[in-house]
């Protein structure tokens, strides 16, 4: 009967530790969730590479899309939440606009989704400021495209010495 009992609870626990749960988790069905993409924003990733006063800056942004799916797992809406952050510019240089690009690395591409950021928002102290934007709407093709495709988009932030971008990077899935 002891037997009986040692093999019965060593079969539960062969079973319990062949769950699949060491694979990456998914989000399968209906619901919501989140898909968090940051990207390291630096001058020497502008297309091309930026060289004048403004080239000390750096920056990061982390980027969450909040996705909804329906049963077959089909992105049916989302929204798009920015924090960026930015340092090492002049204390003269001015934040005039932030947003997500199509591009690879080294390509200049059209602008894809905008944080709405306008000149002037972003106050620099010391040349390091930040900026949040939450809930801007994303078309579910294009949050689609880019959670397939990370590195086919960049962020980037532009500034009034250099309106073509001051600092850029890849975005990368985490």
């Amino acid at each position: 009967m002891k037997r009986l009992a040692l093999a019965l609870l060593g079969l539960l626990l062969a079973a319990g530790c062949s769950s699949t749960s060491s694979s990456p988790s998914t989000t399968t069905g209906a619901g919501t969730s989140t898909v968090r993409f940051t990207a390291a924003l630096l001058p020497s990733q502008e297309t091309p590479p930026i060289t004048n006063a403004e080239s000390t800056g750096n920056g990061t942004a982390t980027i969450d899309f909040n996705v909804t799916r329906d049963a077959s797992s089909t992105i049916t809406s989302a929204l798009v939440n920015f924090q960026v952050n930015v340092a090492g510019l002049p204390s003269t240089a001015v934040v005039n606009i932030a947003h997500i690009h199509t591009g690879v690395t080294g390509v200049a591409g059209p602008i894809l989704v905008n944080t709405t950021t306008v000149p002037g928002e972003v106050v620099l102290t010391g040349g390091a400021g930040s900026f949040t934007r939450n809930a801007i709407s994303l078309p579910a093709a294009t949050a689609q495209s880019i959670i397939d495709n990370p590195a086919g988009f960049y962020f980037n932030v532009h500034t009034t010495l250099n309106p073509g971008g001051v600092m850029r990077g890849q975005m990368v899935k985490q």
